[in-house]
Order: C-alpha cells, then structure tokens, then sequence
C-alpha cells in the first residue's frame, strides 16, 4: 500500500516578512538591482515550498539556549530561512543575512 507524503500547511510569521522586505529594499533601492531583488523573492518561494514538502530534513540550528521546538534552516543565495515544524504546520520564522551575528537574532 502507498502512503500518500504528509502534506504541511505553510504559515509566516510577520517577522519573517519584515525580514524579507528589509532584503529586498535594500537589493533593490540601495544596490539599484531590482531583478536581483525579484529573483531573490522567487528563489525564497521556491526553497520554501520545496522544504515544505518534507521540513525536518533540513539542518537543525544549533543553539546554546534550549528552545522547544528545533529551528530548521536553508539557505538562499546569502541568506538564511529559519522555520520550526508544529504538528501539521511549517512556520517559517526569519530570513537573515547569513554575515549577521546570529547569535544576536536568534537568541
């Protein structure tokens, strides 16, 4: 018998987004580079629904503070996207410049 893959629901935190956007303007307005910044935002779309499709095979990040729930991570160009899984529900938390004091963002 085949059992049809678990399908998860994507849900944002508004964090995530205001991360995103901040890239994104900056790409495009500061670096003039507004294709960049368009193939930024589709390249973040597409790791997303790929991880979507099976989330706890990407690489856990590791902290020194205990968490709940473990932070799963890709990367997209020199960003980062960080997510936990909860039951039937990806939730895609951050996107972080990968040169950033982590530690910081992600206390």
């Amino acid at each position: 018998m085949d059992e049809k893959p678990r399908r998860y629901r994507l849900e944002y935190l508004p964090l995530f987004w205001d991360d995103l956007n901040e890239a994104v303007s900056y790409i495009a307005d500061v670096l003039k580079a507004p294709e960049a910044a368009e193939r930024l935002i589709d390249a973040t779309e597409a790791g997303i629904l790929a991880h979507s499709r099976n989330p706890t095979l990407a690489t856990t990040y590791k902290t020194a503070k205990p968490r709940p729930l473990p932070y799963y991570w890709f990367e997209v160009g020199n960003y980062m996207v960080f997510y936990v899984v909860l039951d039937d529900v990806m939730e895609v938390r951050r996107f972080l410049y990968g040169a950033r004091d982590l530690t910081k963002m992600l206390p």
